[in-house]
């Protein structure tokens, strides 16, 4: 379980900072600056969703860290949803910036049934 843990800590990283920055590059100066001044242009479509997909992923995250330490205090199982939540919202990162928004839902409303999974084997 450790190990999705920091896999889980890796992809809020990277959707926290990587992902927005690759994506809003036009921006570069003000991001390397004091940011003194408000920023000098609109993000790019790109940036926009994965700044929204991050704002999504911080929503769900602290319930998955819970349960994911919860189940690890308790020592109970529950790798198999831990698993494919962390799959389903790196699925969820890409199709939300590729902008495939019937699929994202999907794949988002699979993450939300893994996190339920995990609680009811807590119970």
């Amino acid at each position: 379980m450790t190990t999705y843990i920091i896999a889980a800590l890796l992809l809020a990283f990277l959707q926290t900072w990587l992902l927005p920055a690759s994506f809003n590059m036009k921006n570069f100066p003000w991001l390397g600056s004091n940011r003194d001044e408000p920023m000098p242009h609109e993000l790019t479509v790109m940036a926009g969703r994965a700044m929204r997909a991050n704002t999504n992923l911080q929503e769900t995250l602290p319930i998955f860290l819970a349960l994911a330490l919860l189940s690890m205090q308790l020592d109970i199982d529950v790798t198999g949803p831990a698993f494919w939540w962390l799959i389903l919202r790196v699925g969820h990162v890409v199709t939300y910036i590729a902008g495939f928004a019937r699929i994202r839902t999907a794949v988002w409303l699979g993450s939300v049934v893994c996190l339920v999974m995990m609680a009811l084997a807590l119970i």
